[in-house]
């Protein structure tokens, strides 16, 4: 006799769900709206007899039971996406997948992507900049770039390059801050914020320490805000302030002159950037321009690795 099985839509809803934390982030990715991946769950629920998700004002959360059957369902879509790229001829013209964030791919990435397809002109690469979590290999990809202080159980991962830090502006505003010494004084600045980033404003400050008082003169509550690195370096540029740079994500602004640095001191970010991927990955021999492109990525980002870095090249941890 058969097994019976609950509905593979309600399932595949379920997964996302349950991977994000999150309706609304589940149906972003699926494609499909916030209220259907609530009532395809509902369904799932009264057919299994169980309720998976805690549902609360600010947010949902997984049961015990949920969280249990999660693990069961995760791996069964794992194994039916293994299964079903190593089908005969599924690879053909297949591109290599890469999650990656949107100001790091169109700074650092695409600028270097044409150096990869004069030397392998035969592999396509994609390039996905979505904000959500990537699930390998239920997702399709086969790469994702992630900022993180350390990897976390579960895939693998390979250090390409910290950032530093370092406050940019444009070349007229840059004038504007200097006293009658020709110093440049920053308690003069109008200071431009990223609200996603890790490490802003206050992680500089404490690491220059300057007059032995991080923010001496300094309030850094006040100022501009944005949502992205790309947003603030442009602000900055138009003269609205002065922005956090980040090398290499600065550089080409640097290098054109169309922003300068506010001040010689630099530090090192307490994260990095990471190549992650499962951790059973195909042998080269079925792909083997996923070795390819991985020597390649890390070739490209040795020049902007520290020599004082001692984090490990390889490493082993889950997808942040």
């Amino acid at each position: 006799m058969p097994l019976r099985l609950p509905p593979l839509p309600a399932l595949r809803f379920f997964e996302a769900a349950g991977r994000h934390q999150s309706f609304k982030l589940a149906a972003a990715e699926l494609n499909v709206t916030p209220s259907a991946i609530s009532h395809g769950i509902v369904g799932l629920e009264q057919s299994l007899g169980v309720e998976l998700f805690v549902r609360e004002p600010r947010g949902i959360s997984l049961t015990t039971a949920g969280a249990d059957y999660l693990s069961y369902v995760s791996e069964a879509f794992s194994l039916i996406a293994i299964g079903t790229q190593r089908l005969p001829n599924h690879r053909a013209n297949r591109p290599i997948a890469l999650s990656c964030a949107p100001t790091l791919a169109s700074r650092w990435l695409l600028p270097r992507l044409a150096a990869f397809r004069a030397r392998w002109p035969d592999a396509n690469v994609t390039v996905d900049t979505s904000h959500r979590q990537v699930g390998f290999p239920v997702d399709g990809f086969d790469f994702a770039i992630r900022l993180s202080r350390a990897p976390v159980a579960g895939t693998a991962w390979t250090r390409l390059f910290g950032e530093r830090l370092v406050p940019v502006c444009s070349p007229a505003y840059v004038d504007n801050l200097r006293d009658a010494h020709g110093n440049i004084d920053l308690r003069h600045a109008t200071f431009i914020h990223v609200n996603s980033a890790s490490e802003d404003w206050q992680a500089w400050f404490d690491g220059v320490a300057i007059d032995g008082t991080a923010t001496d003169g300094i309030d850094l509550n006040d100022g501009l805000r944005v949502d992205t690195i790309q947003l603030a370096f442009e602000a900055a540029s138009m003269g609205l302030g002065v922005a956090l740079g980040r090398r290499p994500l600065v550089d080409c602004d640097l290098a054109s002159g169309a922003l300068v640095e506010a001040s010689p001191h630099t530090i090192a970010s307490s994260t990095a950037y990471w190549l992650v991927s499962a951790q059973n990955t195909e042998s080269a021999a079925n792909r083997p321009e996923l070795s390819d492109f991985k020597r390649w990525l890390l070739s490209e980002a040795e020049p902007f690795t520290n020599p004082s870095d001692t984090a490990d090249a390889e490493s082993h941890g889950a997808n942040h």
